[in-house]
């Protein structure tokens, strides 16, 4: 297998674009009036966005990128700062049976983007107060 694809339903196609490119840190691939992809090879990503007259809530939990230490994650939560978004941060947090270093992106039709690192492996999903995998 090369590439796992995604494809998720959009409002508004240019701040998708907009939003996606600075997320991914590359131009889309492909663009058309209702459609735009793009095509990562690390992590192997083919992403589509396809135009529809309205996205009811968010169909999905959440999407996320698993990164090998903190640094990528703190370097990643600056570069996307550094493009104007709100990061939400989770340091050292336990969730989905984990220790987890995290932040949060929103994209403009609600949809949750993490970028994370797992420090270890936990015999509990969450800790009692503590929000996991959700907005």
């Amino acid at each position: 297998m090369k590439y796992v694809h995604v494809g998720i339903n959009v409002t508004d196609l240019e701040r998708s674009i907009d939003f996606y490119q600075k997320v991914f840190g590359m131009k889309a691939v492909k663009t058309k009036a209702d459609y735009a992809k793009f095509l990562l090879e690390e992590p192997g990503l083919n992403f589509t966005l396809n135009v529809k007259g309205e996205v009811l809530g968010n169909q999905v939990n959440h999407f996320g990128f698993q990164v090998n230490n903190v640094e990528e994650v703190l370097t990643h939560k600056e570069r996307l700062e550094k493009e104007g978004f709100f990061a939400r941060d989770e340091m050292n947090t336990t969730c989905c049976y984990a220790v987890q270093d995290k932040f949060w992106v929103t994209d403009p039709d609600g949809n949750e983007w993490e970028f994370f690192y797992t420090k270890e492996d936990s015999d509990i999903e969450q800790v009692d107060g503590e929000t996991c995998c959700v907005g």
